[in-house]
This record gives structure tokens, C-alpha cells and sequence, in this order.
């Protein structure tokens, strides 16, 4: 099962958007501020109570994290309105769960269990912060104690800890996982201390000793092994470029086109031209991708958002008018020492 399409109404930074959603890799870019891990967060709430059967609002405020636990904080505010409602409507393409808030305490979940009961997704959210190494004993802690954490290091760190599929040599994700595991330098284990280790022909290397970078693809692995990025399933990524050297974007994108030729819907946002750049060299016609550019609007100051479906038709593309920018300013460098 896949998203189609998400409606936001005064719901943080969003007045109002209505999207529509690719099955495979959706591409989240814009200036900082526009919205795009909101998007992402308002969409694995959706996805993970549809398992779990968390109320809607209680799953938004454990990964928003809105002081005091408060969701009314979450109300969509400007100078010219002073908004009392928000609404939130996530479609899959078999059912729709929505709900709304208001300042007061007034709620309304008519629609979202009872349409979402009997349709799961599987997902996983991937935050920016790495949290491999941060494992031993922060499950616990967490169910345990108040800890000013969101919810999305806690569940990041429940899939990665779930064991391997049996039959995980089955293609296209044994050919993944050997990939992943060759560049990485080895393979990941586990021990009941929730340690995770490298484990290489030499020794095991504990993940605090390991390069945050090859921490991420070392999760990536996991997840694929786990059978938490299979056929229906959603993989939410903010920031994959984050401590990543470039010359590993190649094989993340070559790692995610692959998943979502084989049914898995994924979203990322990013601030990286390289990582935009590998996903429009290595995409195929026949690949679902779209890109959805995010970005205040001159005339309303509202944030729009324009989709297209290969890098050049990105519109308003904040990414590269950065890089040109830089290309600019050393054209003009050059030529004002020329001669000199």
C-alpha cells in the first residue's frame, strides 16, 4: 500500500497544501523553514499508527514534541490570522485517516481508525540524528522516564533492532545487502547489551568507534535485512547526505532506486545538489520519481509547493541557485584578478 496524497490546513508552517504523492521516490527540497520535515513527520504518523493503532493526535505530539505535549501549539499562525483550527488528511491508495484540533481541546477522529482498520503500512522514519551508536539502554530509558527525545529516535531504533528475514539472499536485496556490506567493510551484529559492532574478518568495531557516515549505510543494511523495506512498505529519510561523504550519495541512490523499483515508497528531504544530482543521473524512464519543491510564495508569503518530474523542471530549485551562486562569485573572482 502507498500514500497518495496529503492535505494540510493551518497546520505549522503550512496554511495550506494539497499533494499528490509518487508511489516510488518522492524528493523533498526548499529553503530551511518551508516545511519539509513536517511533511515528512505528518506522514509516518499517519503510516505508523495504521500498526501500531495509536490515536493519530497522540503519535503527531510524540514525534512533534510540542512543549508541554500541547498539539493546539501546532495551529498554523500569522500576523493577518489568528487561526483556532488545523486539519490533517493523509490518503493511502485504499483508505484516508484524518483528524483536526482546536484551541480549547476540541478534537474530531471521525474518520481515521475506522477507515485505517484492516490497511497497514509499514514504515520507518530515519531522523538526521544517527542513533546506532546511542543504543544501549535507550529503549528503556525512554519507555521508563520523561526524556525531552521524539518519538522517531525511539522507533528508528525498534526497527533496526528487529533480527534478520530468513530468506534475505532473495533479489534484489541479497545483491543489496552484499553491496552495502562491501562498502561498509563488513557486516553488522548485534549483542543482548543493544551494542551494535562492525564486524569485519579482523574483529568487531563498535559503532561509537565507526565513522558516523558509514553508520548510516551500516542502518540502511539493517532495515533491509530485517524486511522493514520491503514490497508496501514507506521509508522516510531526512537528510541522507548528513556526515555522508559524497562519494557515497552514488550508492545511497542507487540503494533507494532499486527499493522503490521493488514496491517501497520513499521520501527524503535534502539541501544537497549532490544528492539530487545522482538521483537524476541514475533514475530510469520507467523510474516513479518526483521532486517537490517547497517555497514562500512572493505574493501570499505562504509556502507553495511545485512538482516536477525530473531535476530540470524543479521549480523554484533553492539548491542550485546556491551553487550557482558560488559559481558566480568565483567568475567574477577570477576575472577581477585577471591582469593583475
Amino acid at each position: 500500500m502507498t500514500l497518495t496524497r496529503v492535505k494540510l490546513e493551518r497546520f505549522t508552517a503550512f496554511d495550506e497544501l494539497d499533494l499528490e504523492l509518487s508511489p516510488g521516490i518522492n524528493a523533498l527540497v526548499g529553503a530551511n523553514g518551508t516545511g519539509k520535515t513536517h511533511l515528512m513527520k505528518v506522514c509516518y504518523a499517519a503510516c505508523d499508527v495504521s500498526k501500531t493503532g495509536t490515536n493519530f493526535r497522540e503519535k503527531l505530539t510524540g514525534v512533534f514534541l510540542p512543549s508541554g505535549s500541547d498539539l493546539e501549539r501546532m495551529i498554523r499562525q500569522s500576523e493577518e490570522h489568528l487561526w483556532n483550527m488545523a486539519e490533517l488528511e493523509v490518503f493511502s491508495n485504499r483508505h484516508s485517516i484524518h483528524t483536526d484540533f482546536e484551541y480549547g481541546g476540541g478534537f474530531s477522529d471521525a474518520v481515521s481508525h475506522r477507515e485505517w482498520a484492516g490497511s497497514t503500512i509499514e514504515s520507518t522514519y530515519i531522523p538526521v540524528k544517527e542513533m546506532l551508536s546511542n543504543a544501549p539502554g535507550f529503549r528503556s530509558l525512554y519507555a521508563q522516564r520523561e526524556i525531552h527525545f521524539e518519538e522517531v529516535y525511539k522507533d528508528i531504533l525498534d526497527r533496526a533492532m528487529l533480527p534478520p528475514l530468513r530468506d534475505i539472499q532473495d533479489e534484489p536485496y541479497g545483491r543489496l545487502i552484499s553491496s552495502l556490506q562491501k562498502v561498509i567493510g563488513g557486516k553488522v551484529v548485534t549483542r543482548d547489551s543493544e551494542e551494535f559492532f562492525l564486524q569485519t574478518k579482523a574483529s568487531n568495531i563498535e559503532f561509537t568507534l565507526l565513522a558516523e557516515g558509514m553508520r548510516k549505510l551500516a542502518l540502511l543494511l539493517l532495515l533491509i535485512q530485517n524486511g522493514s523495506l520491503r514490497e508496501g512498505s514507506v521509508l522516510f529519510w531526512d537528510e541522507p547526505e548528513t556526515n555522508l561523504n559524497p562519494k557515497m550519495y552514488g550508492v545511497v541512490i542507487n540503494v533507494l532506486l532499486e527499493l522503490q523499483r521493488n514496491g517501497v515508497q520513499i521520501f527524503f528531504a535534502t539541501h544537497d545538489y549532490g544528492i539530487l544530482k545522482e538521483l537524476d543521473l541514475q533514475m530510469r524512464d520507467d523510474d516513479e520519481v518526483a521532486f517537490h519543491s517547497l517555497y514562500h510564495d512572493t505574493e501570499t508569503g505562504e509556502i507553495a509547493c511545485n512538482t516536477a518530474r525530473n531535476y530540470l523542471g524543479i521549480r523554484p530549485n533553492a539548491i542550485a541557485e546556491a551553487f550557482d551562486d558560488f559559481y558566480d562569485r568565483q567568475i567574477e573572482r577570477s576575472l577581477g584578478n585577471f591582469g593583475r
